[in-house]
């Protein structure tokens, strides 16, 4: 049995993917018989490895732990902002890869985005989920979800402005916390300017679920995604998926899924949403595509990766 310190930046009670993960991880391991400490700064203890999620904001941890043991595992976890924003630009993050033994990333495509000597020592672990909900939309009107903190980094109000851009009748329900005051009164001023349109804040985990299997398609709009929950818990759920084509998504869904539209595209997502309405053959090729990545995103499936992936380590 080892001692696993997790760290991630998103404290405890945070409504986050990096404290999902890292609470979903810790229920994996010690379920292999491990003991696991969850914190946001490593706190100086003995273990017998260190598994950062976020390189740059781990930093700190990464550096106090390598320099008091030297010959420690220890593992990093690459976030969205982490492969898209951070490494380009910050020293602090591509430290913490060059001193990890492996690094995680949570999807596919994002192997790509890393130099051959990080790529060599990195694994794929898929986040999983298991919603005990089915999907089960309404029959009389079209109902669209977003789901996820209002941040600059979802791009969260794209299918708010398609909304301009549909003369149909249906609903977009907008579940997140707005994280700046500037959020919130961009959400209200939507609310206020289509009927169509609701904003209804933060929600449990539960409650988000629920809404996402009671809607006909989710949209993922992101700007930059290390691998989407909320994409997991809709192929799990059932629900189709209509997702900006970005490194994260695809990594996701794949290079072949039929639901992407262009980032910042409102028109093409639009489109998309109408397509969904109006033809049958696209509902369904949406959800022939979801269901064949079903499987990545199985619990069990997430565990067995997790344990081959840190099983050197260990």
């Amino acid at each position: 049995m080892a001692h696993i310190a997790i760290v991630t930046p998103a404290g405890a009670g945070a409504r986050n993917g990096n404290r999902h993960t890292a609470q979903r991880w810790a229920g994996f391991l010690r379920g292999m018989g491990h003991r696991v400490s969850v914190m946001v700064q490593w706190d100086g203890k003995p273990c017998n490895l260190l598994l950062a999620l976020h390189a740059r904001r781990s930093h700190d941890s990464v550096v106090a732990y390598r320099a008091k043991y030297p010959q420690g595992s220890l593992a990093v976890t690459l976030t969205g902002t982490d492969l898209y924003r951070d490494l380009p630009a910050s020293r602090e993050a591509r430290e913490s890869l060059r001193l990890a033994d492996r690094v995680i990333v949570l999807q596919e495509d994002a192997l790509h985005h890393l130099d051959k000597s990080t790529r060599k020592k990195a694994r794929v672990v898929y986040q999983s989920a298991d919603p005990s909900v089915r999907h089960s939309p309404p029959g009389k009107s079209f109902r669209v979800a977003v789901v996820g903190h209002l941040r600059e980094e979802k791009d969260p109000f794209r299918t708010a402005l398609a909304l301009s851009h549909l003369k149909l009748k249906l609903e977009v329900v907008q579940v997140g916390d707005a994280l700046t005051p500037q959020m919130h009164s961009k959400a209200l001023s939507f609310t206020h300017r289509d009927p169509r349109y609701h904003w209804l804040g933060g929600r449990t985990h539960a409650q988000a679920l629920g809404w996402m299997a009671r809607s006909h398609v989710l949209v993922v709009s992101s700007v930059m995604e290390g691998g989407a929950n909320v994409i997991a818990e809709a192929a799990r759920i059932g629900t189709p998926v209509l997702a900006s084509r970005v490194s994260g998504n695809v990594g996701m869904l794949g290079r072949g899924y039929p639901g992407y539209f262009p980032l910042f595209d409102e028109r093409a997502l639009a489109r998309l949403i109408g397509n969904c309405m109006e033809q049958k053959e696209f509902n369904r090729r949406l959800k022939r595509a979801l269901a064949a990545r079903r499987h990545l995103f199985a619990p069990a499936a997430e565990a067995r990766a997790l344990r081959d992936a840190l099983k050197a380590q260990l």
